[in-house]
């Protein structure tokens, strides 16, 4: 599965005074998207973490294409683009109901060591969930 959908309801407590989706909480849109796209596939980050691995995000884009605003039903498409060394990469993109796209961004996360805070390999059990057909 190299995407995944899901949709959530802008909350009035995300959105500023103009009643527009504030900026920072397209990260936490695109982390809840990452989050399910991994447990789709019968992986979790508590999973990962009571293993002893994280996986911090160490770089985020975000382009902004049109304005999310409150009780929109927005549907985020998180996109696995690729897995290289100890990197794994995500392009997002945010779309309301009437189709059009809002949001496109991209995030890399780090497989780290908890223990040592460096940078590891994905375990096995991650990398065999990882082969997708082309």
């Amino acid at each position: 599965m190299k995407i995944h959908q899901f949709k959530v309801r802008v909350r009035y407590a995300e959105t500023d005074q103009m009643g527009v989706v504030y900026h920072g909480n397209y990260a936490q849109y695109f982390e809840m998207g990452r989050v399910e796209w991994l447990r789709d596939l019968g992986l979790s980050y508590k999973f990962m973490e009571e293993n002893g691995v994280m996986l911090p995000v160490v770089s985020l884009s975000l382009n902004y294409k049109k304005p999310a605003r409150y009780d929109d039903l927005l549907t985020v498409k998180t996109i696995f683009k690729k897995q290289e060394s100890v990197k794994i990469e995500f392009d997002y993109e945010i779309y309301n109901e009437n189709g059009e796209l809002l949001t496109i961004g991209n995030s890399v996360l780090v497989f780290v060591d908890m223990k040592t805070g460096r940078p590891v390999a994905p375990p096995n059990y991650v990398k065999e969930k990882l082969v997708f057909d082309s």
